[in-house]
């Protein structure tokens, strides 16, 4: 397949990947920084190559940096991971010109599904149904206005290249819009360098659910069925569970037709997730809405790895390799139920302010159906320059029920000592309510974690405790 991959990322996701470099017996070669130079993921891989100072746009975000060390250390292919460059076209393409092979899809479809605007209009044009709004940007605030006549209140403000929660708004009268606007233009300028704003309906209470899509370069392309992330903060995943447990199963298959068209609509290789919304899940008429196709691995694949027994991971390595997938539609059955906590360096109480700190006592659960994808261990010095995640416990289960017992027995089990504040206690409080147990969005925790941990302290009989 591969003489050797570079893995350019650090944390959970460059350990997950070099498990299955290691598996498939394939050399493993870590790009890191100089914060993480004793990292795990470096002391796991066969060799490591420093890529430059702690600051992620002179180490991981650096391109000339990371093909260098894939010259040198003699790596034919470069697995991304997510985040950093992963869904960078450019990084993609010069990846190639390199002649080193890219774990990740063509460049030209990271570009075409990388503005929310042009990923709408494609799916459009392929008869896949959007959230209802525009097709175009806007220029102004006043434009957004007069578009919002028509879209209807309240409105999703997006920046179009935006992402992780950053470039959104919601406008709930016009006099609202003004200011959702020109923050969503600010944030996409700042963090994505494209400022381009686009309206949307906002739906109220929605299910975020996602499809996992494998494609090949030989016209393959296959689902592994749904997820189910619509529990988030400020935008940003806390907790998935696969598969959605408000989709029927006749909609479910719905759902995931309309994935597979959209992944042929691109002409979809490599691992990637159409996301959407469903208005109106367990109703007798829900509706699925495409939202956006993320071109990589997610940080919840290993969800769908429990219930489909299928390696993600692999699957990328085939199809950057020109194989074909090893795993045919026919194949994949959905076995169980799964769910994944993350667990952050941050503190709920704080409305998830990140924290830092050195791990001074680490200790993974186990026991039937459990899963721990972590990046640190015990000595490891949380640097301030990236995301906070510092693992996810993962739960695969007979039953929904199941799933949630044995996670939340795993998280009582779970040690880490030593930062000043992780999101442990918090996601053990939420298994534990009945919001979680009836399947809600659980909207009512984490826009408001402080008063939820304030009423676990208190026994409010409503949030705090068990089902």
């Amino acid at each position: 397949m591969f003489n050797a991959v570079l893995v350019a990322n650090r944390g959970e996701i460059a350990v997950r990947v070099i498990s299955t470099l290691n598996r498939l017996g394939i050399p493993s070669i870590a790009a890191y920084s100089e914060a993480d130079r004793d990292a795990r993921h470096v002391e796991l891989a066969d060799d490591a190559v420093c890529i430059g100072p702690a600051p992620a746009a002179e180490s991981y975000l650096d391109v000339t940096a990371i093909l260098d060390a894939a010259k040198q250390s003699g790596a034919d292919a470069i697995h991304p991971g997510y985040g950093f460059l992963a869904e960078n076209a450019e990084f993609g393409r010069a990846v190639a010109e390199a002649g080193i092979a890219f774990v990740g899809p063509r460049p030209e479809t990271i570009t075409a599904m990388g503005s929310k605007i042009n990923a709408r209009r494609i799916m459009a044009e392929a008869g896949i149904a959007t959230v209802p709004g525009l097709l175009e940007p806007l220029d102004s605030a006043e434009a957004a206005l007069a578009a919002a006549v028509d879209v209807g209140y309240p409105v999703a403000v997006k920046a179009s290249g935006a992402g992780g929660g950053k470039g959104f708004r919601v406008a709930r009268t016009p006099d609202e819009l003004p200011a959702a606007f020109e923050g969503a233009r600010g944030e996409g300028e700042r963090f994505f360098g494209d400022g381009t704003v686009y309206l949307e309906r906002y739906l109220t209470d929605p299910r975020h659910v996602e499809v996992q899509i494998l494609g090949d370069t030989h016209g393959n392309i296959v689902h592994l069925y749904d997820r189910d992330c619509t529990i988030q903060r400020r935008h940003q995943k806390l907790v998935e569970e696969a598969p959605a447990p408000t989709l029927g199963c006749d909609f479910r298959e719905h759902v995931c037709a309309r994935a597979v068209e959209a992944a042929r609509a691109v002409g979809y290789v490599g691992a990637g997730t159409v996301e959407g919304l469903v208005a109106g899940a367990g109703s007798a008429e829900p509706e699925f809405f495409f939202l956006e196709m993320n071109t990589r691995i997610q940080v919840e694949h290993g969800i769908t790895e429990l219930i489909t027994g299928v390696d993600i991971v692999e699957q990328q390595l085939r199809a950057a390799a020109g194989e074909p997938l090893s795993v045919r539609q026919r194949d994949v059955r959905i076995e169980g139920h799964a769910i994944e906590v993350r667990i952050n360096a941050e503190n709920a109480a704080k409305n998830f302010l990140p924290t830092g700190g050195t791990i001074t006592r680490y200790e993974e659960p186990t026991g039937p159906g459990i899963r721990v994808d972590s990046g640190v261990r015990e000595g490891t010095r949380i640097p301030p320059f990236y995301d906070s995640l510092l693992a996810k416990v993962l739960a695969h289960g007979a039953t929904r029920e199941e799933a949630t017992a044995r996670l939340i027995e795993a998280l009582d089990e779970f040690v880490l000592e030593g930062p000043k504040a992780t999101l442990l206690p918090f996601q053990r409080a939420l298994l534990a309510t009945r919001a979680w147990a009836d399947g809600s969005s659980a909207r009512e925790i984490t826009s408001d974690p402080a008063a939820f941990m304030r009423a676990l302290t208190e026994g409010d009989t409503v949030r705090g405790t068990p089902a």
